[in-house]
């Protein structure tokens, strides 16, 4: 039986959680997990639907029966064939941790997504990527060349047909333009220090402050630099006893980590931009499970 996870935003009012659960079960489909969120600030209702189709459904057939629902609520919805793997692009400059991290989970199945290829600014990473068989870009950027090395990252996208970019450690600030035509389609990660320590060395400047906690933000790209709005983050505990490359080493860990629990959210279509906010959902069952661990 086909997997589908259907997603729906509007305004909220009465009978639309009924409306949805009737109209799958009319149409030969089973629930097997579902989630929903009420914003009482905004009025806003927002809801991620997994089910299974008993009787043949396709995508296409469930979109066109579901039209007369989704105007008469307002809904802003998808349908989606949950075994259809994401298409992503993956940036990275020169610092690889994210990079080795999604590679490895790809490669065993517990990030199940279509890597379509790796662009860089650097040839650091060249190796690796080709040695898994995935298209290497090399992008060369720099303060004059800027617009061009850009003209052929979103030529590269859209060559792809990439869904979704991820900044995995890429040290360059995309323009506005590029965020605005990728809005909710680029994903980056960063310390969480900010705006504490800004610029250079912020582990460095974390540890001469002597803090106790260090930890990840990932989040979509905007305009406003790192104050997209926020997939996932979090933290480790750290002690006066732990130097300045200790909290570098547990700062890239757990940078990895979130960055991809934040990749896994959007590609299971479980995060919803709400404002300058996201809404996330918990993982259905079994969407962690992958073919090679064992």
């Amino acid at each position: 039986m086909t997997k589908f996870a259907l997603t729906v935003t509007c305004q909220s009012r009465r009978g639309i959680v009924a409306a949805i659960s009737t109209f799958l079960a009319e149409h030969g489909c089973n629930i097997t997990d579902s989630a929903q969120f009420d914003d009482q600030e905004t009025g806003r209702f927002l809801t991620r639907i997994s089910f299974q189709s008993e009787t043949g459904g396709t995508l296409d057939s469930l979109s066109a029966e579901f039209e007369e629902i989704g105007r008469t609520f307002d809904m802003t919805w998808s349908f989606h064939d949950e075994s259809q793997k994401m298409k992503v692009l993956i940036m990275v400059s020169r610092f690889g941790h994210c990079l080795n991290d999604l590679l490895y989970r790809w490669r065993i199945g517990a990030l199940p997504i279509d890597i379509v290829g790796v662009v860089s600014n650097h040839l650091d990473y060249q190796k690796l990527v080709v040695n898994h068989d995935i298209p290497f870009h090399y992008v060369p950027v720099t303060k004059d060349t800027k617009p061009e090395a850009e003209a052929r990252q979103l030529a590269i996208i859209e060559e792809t047909g990439a869904e979704l970019v991820v900044l995995a450690r890429y040290m360059q600030v995309l323009s506005d333009e590029m965020c605005r035509r990728m809005s909710g389609r680029i994903i980056n990660i960063h310390h969480s220090f900010l705006p504490s320590f800004k610029g250079a060395n912020p582990y460095k400047q974390a540890f001469q402050r002597g803090v106790k906690l260090i930890g990840a933000t990932s989040h979509y790209v905007t305009a406003d630099l790192d104050e997209g709005p926020i997939i996932e983050q979090d933290i480790v505990r750290v002690t006066h006893a732990q130097s300045a490359e200790d909290y570098v080493s547990l700062g890239r860990d757990v940078e990895s980590q979130v960055l991809a629990r934040a990749i896994h959210a959007h590609i299971h279509r479980r995060v919803f931009l709400n404002g300058n906010k996201t809404v996330v959902f918990p993982a259905s069952p079994g969407s962690y499970a992958s073919e090679r661990m064992g």
